[in-house]
């Protein structure tokens, strides 16, 4: 093969950095099941597909979830071959190919630390695909599999930081140079008082400002009674609070209650609540006019949704 041939292959190397499994692992799955079947370069190295990389990853999560090695590439195959039997050539298939081609460069960046090539390829996916697929089919995805990688301990805590941070300054910039119209709705985002992870926020505001609002972000860990003050200043048409841990409740146990009562006390606002530390904490707890959700086709809705005296 040549290299206009290698758009879209990987050596086996890399091919280890985005799927977490050792080269040894890779080549006795190759050997033994016949699971993937790379090409050759005519030095003798393999190369692999977008495909084999799924293949890979597809019976890693099936003997995580208890399959014998040897059940899970079965089913894996069996996937495979009804996959094939299904004649799909439309323009939106090819998109999502590209769409996870740049999610797993971003992984393979990723594992090096290499921030400079992470930006690149980031920058490449956004003016590919526009701000809508960019979050949803490429941001969403690679935070949610460096998130899986830290949880498995394939990454170091070095690896997962460098990763964050590196979208958060990305998304940072497309926030500030994003333009909307001045009689634009406002949406105000907060992270609550002790909460470090605005990530989130930043992907919900950027979604809202596809819809046409105009955002404001309210940094991480701000510090107690400044939401409540912007809130006051600004008279945004919606509030979004967000606490990704528990952290804002353990260390004030009386934060939501405080925060419920000032949003009853400024009725024409929508006030949402969401994260998974938010989603525990409120779990049992009734709430006069914060609306818990962890929809974002919620948040984004025009209309009040907010049930006075509900439980979430």
């Amino acid at each position: 093969m040549t290299p206009s041939n290698l758009i879209g292959m990987y050596f086996i190397q890399q091919v280890s950095d985005m799927t977490g499994l050792s080269k040894q692992v890779i080549r006795k799955w190759e050997e033994r099941y016949n699971l993937v079947q790379p090409k050759r370069l005519e030095n003798g190295y393999r190369i692999y597909s977008q495909v084999d990389i799924n293949s890979l990853l597809s019976v890693k999560t099936l003997s995580g979830q208890g399959h014998a090695v040897k059940r899970a590439v079965e089913l894996t195959k069996e996937r495979s071959t009804l996959l094939d039997g299904v004649q799909d050539t439309s323009q939106s298939i090819q998109h999502q190919e590209v769409l996870d081609d740049y999610v797993f460069q971003l992984l393979e960046k990723g594992s090096h630390c290499d921030e400079l090539e992470l930006s690149l390829v980031l920058q490449q996916a956004y003016h590919s695909f526009g701000l809508a697929d960019f979050l949803s089919s490429v941001i969403v995805p690679f935070l949610n599999e460096v998130g899986n990688k830290w949880n498995r301990k394939e990454w170091s805590e070095y690896q997962e930081a460098v990763s964050s941070l590196v979208v958060r300054d990305f998304l940072v910039q497309i926030r500030r140079n994003y333009q909307c119209r001045e009689d634009a709705p406002l949406v105000v985002g907060a992270c609550l008082p002790y909460e470090r992870h605005e990530i989130p926020l930043h992907i919900l505001l950027l979604q809202f400002m596809v819809k046409g609002w105009k955002t404001i972000l309210v940094g991480a860990s701000p510090a107690p009674g400044s939401i409540e003050s912007i809130v006051e200043k600004l008279k945004p048409a919606k509030v979004l609070l967000s606490a990704t841990t528990m952290t804002p409740f353990e260390n004030d146990p009386d934060l939501l209650k405080k925060l419920d009562q000032f949003a009853a006390a400024n009725k024409q606002i929508d006030f949402y609540l969401g994260g998974t530390g938010a989603l525990l904490y409120a779990k049992n707890k009734t709430l006069q006019a914060i609306h818990v959700t962890s929809s974002i086709e919620e948040t984004l809705r025009a209309n009040k949704t907010v049930k006075k005296g509900s439980s979430y």
